[in-house]
């Protein structure tokens, strides 16, 4: 595939792009894309706990998790190259020199975010978990400014990030009401997931300038889920054999789908949009997992005045982000 291409299609592929570009760069485009993202991921919460329970992986038991979301991220990563080999009529394979941003992005995106989310999550509240975890929506927009230098800072990104995060508290103040106790194993290593998770936003949108976004989502998500199953074997994780029915793999096979749409779509959206109008979105996540965790799981404890009104505020401070400049 090192064939040498003529100025006509360098000329086309040039203008493709450019069409491509603008598209996905149209508010709806956006507003869309991120939101069907986020819808993915919050059906996530309800859908892990009740695959926890049809695999009978107990909550204390972090090798088993560990080697349960590793098999679900390798097949999500084979299911993004599948489909996308079958999209671009030829099977992706990472191009030489690429392997090194593959293996960055995964230890990004895959395993110092969830190998650490699931440790911490073991010893933490579900609020203070949500919280502390919504924190890298912030810290995504501040790294991208400051660190890796992508877009600058204004006043209207930090009224939308502490809008957002206010949301998030006022949505979880009844559990947080009774108390917040920090720990280094629970709320800090969740804190350190997110400070991980918001810097794989920058680094994919660094990385994808050299590697097609499907294909560094689907290498990335195979060798961070073999790296994460390994580290889940070592740890004494195992899969019952008895577990293994109809009903477990579908829910399993939804799982890898949810990690295989939502965090392509997240992918090609950081491609070609500042990561603070993608990244803002991303407060939705624990919204819509109150949603459909009040749907599959009868929790509707949560689902109060409290829900709506956080709703509202995330809204505004996506609106207030994404609001187009005078200038343009």
């Amino acid at each position: 595939m090192n064939e040498s291409k003529t100025p006509s299609q360098m000329k086309n592929e040039s203008i493709s792009n450019g069409k491509a570009s603008y598209f996905l760069q149209r508010p709806l485009v956006v507003f869309f894309g991120a939101m069907i993202a986020c819808a993915l991921w919050g059906s996530a919460f309800p859908a892990v706990k009740i695959g926890m329970k049809m695999f009978e992986i107990e909550s204390i038991n972090t090798g088993d998790q560990l080697l349960f979301a590793g098999l679900r991220f390798v097949l999500a990563g084979f299911l993004v190259i599948a489909i996308g080999s079958l999209l671009e009529k030829q099977v992706l394979l990472p191009k030489k020199g690429q392997g090194k941003i593959i293996l960055a992005q995964s230890f990004f995106q895959t395993v110092g975010q969830y190998s650490f989310y699931y440790i911490g999550i073991a010893h933490a509240s579900g609020s203070s978990t949500a919280v502390v975890n919504s924190a890298s929506k912030f810290l995504a927009i501040l790294f991208a400014a400051y660190l890796f230098r992508l877009e600058k800072m204004n006043l209207r990104k930090i009224l939308g990030c502490l809008l957002g995060f206010s949301g998030i508290i006022i949505q979880n103040i009844t559990g947080l009401m009774g108390g917040v106790h920090m720990t280094l194993l629970g709320e800090g290593l969740i804190l350190l997931s997110a400070t991980i998770s918001s810097m794989a936003s920058s680094t994919s949108k660094i990385f994808t300038r050299k590697i097609n976004p499907v294909t560094l989502s689907g290498y990335q998500f195979m060798v961070g889920g073999a790296l994460l199953s390994a580290i889940g074997f070592l740890a004494g994780g195992t899969i019952k054999a008895k577990t293994i029915t109809n009903s477990s793999l579908i829910l399993f096979v939804y799982l890898a789908l949810i990690s295989t749409i939502a965090y392509t779509i997240w992918t090609i959206l950081l491609k070609y949009n500042e990561v603070s109008h993608v990244s803002i979105y991303g407060f939705m996540n624990p919204v819509f997992g109150v949603l459909f965790s009040a749907i599959f799981l009868k929790e509707y404890k949560d689902l109060g005045f409290n829900y709506l009104v956080a709703l509202i505020i995330i809204s505004v401070a996506i609106i207030l982000i994404n609001k187009p400049e005078k200038n343009r």
